[in-house]
């Protein structure tokens, strides 16, 4: 009985102790169900600028340098670079209540629309990014091209 009563307490703590534990952490990375809301919380705040533009393998970073992106709270995104501004929209969507081109996925989408002709390296960015990881500093989208297959990754980070 003695014994018995032993297994029981030692399953008990175990239980406790798992459902305990939290998978949270003090880095502001989002990967809760109600990322998407939080995302577009954490972008509102502040500047960003782009560190990593790869388009399907092809280093574009550069094409970006300078530019400050204003998320607004209204959807209108704002890129300045000295007296030139570029304007588009932003939101982020719950993968699971989307309807987007990623069929089947689950995943936040972070949707970014420029509405520049396709020569110009803003039309580059529209798309519905996969969100990869968010916190307080970074945001990283990636997005696998249904065309050519390509991948490829887009990185912000607070100024």
């Amino acid at each position: 009985m003695k014994m018995k009563l032993m297994s029981i307490l030692t399953i008990v703590l175990y239980v406790a102790f798992v459902s305990g534990c939290s998978s949270n952490d003090d880095s502001g990375d989002v990967n809760s169900p109600n990322s998407a809301d939080q995302t577009a919380e954490i972008v509102k705040k502040g500047t960003w600028q782009i560190t990593q533009f790869i388009d399907s393998g092809t280093d574009e970073t550069a094409d970006f340098n300078g530019f400050v992106f204003t998320f607004n709270a209204d959807g209108s995104l704002v890129a300045n670079k000295n007296e030139l501004t570029v304007t588009g929209t932003w939101s982020v969507t719950d993968g699971a209540d989307s309807s987007d081109d990623d069929a089947g996925s689950d995943d936040d989408d972070f949707n970014i629309f420029f509405d520049v002709p396709e020569t110009n390296d803003f039309d580059d960015l529209s798309d519905d990014w996969d969100i990869v990881s968010v916190n307080n500093s970074k945001i990283e989208l990636i997005d696998v091209s249904g065309g050519n297959g390509g991948t490829d990754n887009l990185v912000f980070e607070k100024l």
